[in-house]
């Protein structure tokens, strides 16, 4: 990617709260450099134990609004209801071509977890892929478009990849910000404490990393590097 156009950034996520909950601290970072950033959430919580689904769009939009990001909703089956198919993919390879995004995120593909996550992460994965094909007739009225690396988000401690390697990103800078977009799920506070769960996985990574707070997302696939002179450090202090 040229160094002067501006990074893009497009991040899936299947509940209004996801992608703020699983990588909102890097996001704010990102959005902080520059980069263009837009959400798509594939329900309105429909299902969830408290917030209707008219509340938790209102603020999903006011969490978007405060990282800088666009966003959009679509209609993937409803909360509990979306699942991986070839036709949730097609259309996530729409979005795709529409967006045209450098970078895309989405929930990890761990099964142990609510269902509906690990489903728009390998609907998006595929989806991906389908982007890039130029003859696919139901595409053909968008121009094919092949992503750079495609990443995955943990949403809870339970849907981190194990023995995969992790990107740990510092996010100590970005904390106090990202507090306040969690926060804007008033709603699914009620449930659980969503905001100081993920403020103290954030805060175990970074000590860990020697940093205040870091926050980790995990490659979709090998990561190309031009020499071991762009090897970053490893996050163990030996």
């Amino acid at each position: 990617m040229s160094e002067n156009r501006q990074r893009s950034i497009l991040v899936f996520g299947a509940h209004p709260d996801d992608i703020e909950f699983g990588c909102g601290a890097v996001l704010l970072k990102e959005a902080g450099e520059g980069a263009r950033i837009h959400f798509v959430i594939c329900s309105r919580g429909e299902s969830g134990t408290n917030g209707s689904p008219e509340q938790r769009e209102v603020e999903c939009r006011t969490a978007a609004e405060l990282v800088g990001a666009s966003i959009e909703f679509l209609d993937c089956g409803g909360d509990s209801r979306i699942e991986s198919t070839r036709a949730i993919a097609m259309m996530f390879a729409g979005v795709i071509r529409e967006q045209k995004p450098d970078l895309l995120l989405a929930p990890s593909l761990v099964e142990n977890q609510h269902p509906d996550h690990c489903s728009v992460g390998r609907a998006v994965r595929d989806g991906a892929r389908l982007a890039r094909y130029a003859g696919i007739e139901e595409l053909k009225t968008k121009e094919a478009h092949a992503i750079e690396s495609l990443f995955y988000y943990a949403i809870t401690p339970g849907a981190e990849p194990v023995g995969e390697t992790a990107l740990v990103i510092d996010v100590s800078e970005q904390i106090d910000s990202w507090r306040g977009v969690m926060a804007c799920h008033a709603s699914q506070m009620k449930t659980r404490r969503y905001l100081e769960l993920q403020v103290s996985r954030s805060r175990t990574l970074g000590l860990q990393a020697g940093v205040e707070y870091a926050q980790a997302l995990w490659a979709g696939d090998a990561l190309f590097l031009d020499s071991l002179n762009s090897v970053p450090r490893g996050i163990r202090l030996f």
